[in-house]
């Protein structure tokens, strides 16, 4: 099941300026914005990718029980990181950081079936337009405390959100994750 699953994800991801940072296993990490800047259009790769993951999830067909649905929990969040190669046997292109954290936060705090996002995330797809937003409320962030946390519904049209001229250094993370209903 988990092999359908990213395959569907890896998939997905070649249609959008995303990099799969890795696979541990139910959560699927990706961010945009490195190792390739895209000025502030990170946001809406990664929020567009994360609705179409969303609307993949009735594809997937868990081997012997058909009558089991998958639905997505994802966790996005944006700011700087730390990047780098680890390792000498087997090097890994590694990101550090408290946007990375916090993505991951976003998506443990998650409801099954939404995408939860911080509020810089939120702002920054606002300015971008064409994205549905709204207010969560404040939720309590291990590590974190309050914070205020938006859902992501959905955005006009389909497909990718386009390039963008600003080289900023900020990236946006996306912590993915699945479950039964």
């Amino acid at each position: 099941m988990l092999n359908s699953l990213y395959s569907c994800f890896d998939a997905r991801i070649k249609l959008y300026d995303v990099y799969k940072v890795e696979t541990i296993g139910e959560v699927y990490m990706c961010v945009s914005g490195i190792p390739k800047r895209n000025g502030k259009q990170h946001a809406g790769e990664i929020a567009s990718l994360a609705l179409h993951f969303q609307r993949g999830m009735v594809e997937i067909k868990v081997p012997g029980f058909s009558d089991i649905k998958l639905e997505l929990k994802a966790g996005i969040n944006t700011g700087p990181v730390t990047a780098g190669v680890v390792g000498l046997a087997t090097p890994r292109y590694c990101l550090f950081g408290d946007t990375v954290n916090t993505a991951s936060r976003m998506e443990s705090n998650c409801l099954p079936g939404k995408i939860q996002i911080t509020q810089r995330t939120g702002r920054l797809l606002t300015e971008l337009g064409g994205f549905n937003v709204t207010p969560r409320g404040q939720v309590e962030i291990k590590g974190k405390g309050k914070m205020m946390t938006y859902w992501l519904l959905s955005r006009k049209g389909y497909g990718r959100s386009g390039g963008g001229g600003d080289k900023s250094r900020r990236i946006s993370a996306a912590s993915l994750s699945y479950g039964n209903v």
